[in-house]
C-alpha cells in the first residue's frame, strides 16, 4: 500500500491542506484498493488557522513515506521552521517523492530540492521565490512542474491538479478521473497550461507612464508600435523601454502582448464573439495570429479557454 504523509506545521494554508487530506485521505477503497495510507506529520498540536489539527506521527515520520506533500506556507515573508526543512530534506534523502502546493515551494527551496531544476508556485510569490533563491528557475505561467521526485504547483485549484497528477502516476488515468468526477473537477489539466493570470496594469501612481497605460488600452484594437507608445509618453524609445522596465518589469512589446491576451481572455469568458471579432478587437488581425499567440501566452485555445471559464451558457437569439 502506498503511503502519504501531510507535512504540517503552524502557519499552513488550510485550503491546500484540505485538498490533500480529500484526494489522499478519504477512504476511497471502493474506487481502488488498496488506496493509500495517509498520516499527518507535525511537531505536537498544529495550529492552521482557526483549526487546531493533532499529528499522527512526528515530522521524523516523513522518511518513511513513499509521498510527501507539503502544503502552502502563509507567510513567505519569513523562512520555514527550519525542523520542517530538515525534516523535508531526510525525506527526499531517504528516497521520498516530494511535492508541494502553492507556496509551500519555499520550503522544498529551503531544503535546496529545488536547486539546479524547475519549478513554481502561486503566480503572486514567483518573483519572491526567485529573489530568494536564485539557484531556481520559477516558471510563473504553468500550473505544475514534475521533475520525478520533486513536483511543484501553483495555487489553489492547481494544487488539485498536482494532488490527481500524483494520482494519475500512481493508479493510472482511470482511477484518477474517477476521483475528479466524485470531486467534481476537472479530470486533467495539463501541468504545462497557464496559470491563467496576466500581467496586470500597474495601479495609478505619480509614474512617467501614468497617463500612458489608459491611452494604450483603449486602443488594443489599434496596430500600436513601441513608436507610437513613445510618441504618446512623450519620450525616446529608449526612455521609454527603461521605464516600462522600473513600473512593470517588462518591456513595452511584451506588455501590450499580454494586455491584447488579457483582453481577448475577458471576451472570450463574457462575450459570444467570434474569435474573429475577438482577434480584430485585440489587435491580433486574424483568428489564426489570435490562437497562435494565445495557446502559445496561456497553453490552450481560446475555444477550449471559453468552454472552461464561461459560467454558464449564453442565452442564443430569440431565447
Amino acid at each position: 500500500m502506498p503511503t502519504v504523509a501531510l507535512a504540517i506545521t503552524d502557519g499552513m494554508l488550510h485550503f491546500e491542506l484540505s485538498l490533500a487530506v480529500e484526494v489522499f485521505g478519504a477512504d476511497l477503497t471502493h474506487i481502488v484498493d488498496p488506496w493509500y495510507h495517509f498520516s499527518l506529520c507535525g511537531p505536537d498540536a498544529v495550529r492552521v488557522d482557526r483549526f487546531t489539527l493533532e499529528p499522527d506521527h512526528g515530522l521524523d515520520h516523513l522518511a518513511r513515506a513513499d509521498t510527501v506533500i507539503v502544503p502552502g506556507w502563509a507567510d513567505t515573508d519569513q523562512d520555514p521552521p527550519a525542523e520542517l526543512v530538515d525534516a523535508v530534506r531526510a525525506a527526499h534523502d531517504a528516497g521520498a517523492r516530494v511535492a508541494s502546493l502553492c507556496t509551500g515551494a519555499f520550503v522544498l527551496a529551503a531544503a535546496g530540492l529545488l536547486d539546479g531544476r524547475r519549478a513554481t508556485t502561486h503566480w503572486a510569490h514567483t518573483r519572491e521565490l526567485a529573489r530568494r533563491h536564485p539557484e531556481v528557475t520559477v516558471d510563473p505561467d504553468v500550473l505544475y512542474v514534475d521533475n520525478g521526485r520533486v513536483l511543484t504547483s501553483a495555487g489553489k485549484a492547481a494544487a488539485m491538479d498536482l494532488c490527481l497528477h500524483l494520482v494519475r502516476l500512481d493508479h493510472g488515468s482511470s482511477i484518477a478521473n474517477k476521483i475528479a468526477r466524485r470531486l467534481v473537477v476537472p479530470p486533467h489539466r495539463d501541468g504545462g497550461q497557464a496559470q491563467f493570470i496576466a500581467t496586470p496594469v500597474p495601479e495609478p501612481g505619480n509614474h512617467p507612464l501614468a497617463d500612458l497605460f489608459p491611452w494604450v488600452l483603449g486602443r488594443l484594437g489599434e496596430p500600436l508600435t513601441v513608436e507610437d507608445l513613445a510618441r504618446q509618453a512623450r519620450m525616446s524609445s529608449r526612455h521609454l523601454g527603461r521605464h516600462f522596465r522600473q513600473v512593470t518589469g517588462t518591456t513595452p512589446l511584451q506588455w501590450l502582448h499580454t494586455q491584447r491576451i488579457r483582453h481577448a481572455q475577458e471576451l472570450l469568458e463574457t462575450t459570444d464573439d467570434t474569435v474573429d471579432t475577438i482577434a480584430t478587437a485585440t489587435g491580433m488581425g486574424t483568428a489564426t495570429t489570435l490562437r497562435r499567440h494565445f495557446a502559445r501566452t496561456v497553453g490552450v485555445a481560446p475555444d477550449t479557454y471559453r468552454r472552461t471559464f464561461r459560467s454558464r451558457p449564453r442565452p442564443g437569439p430569440g431565447a
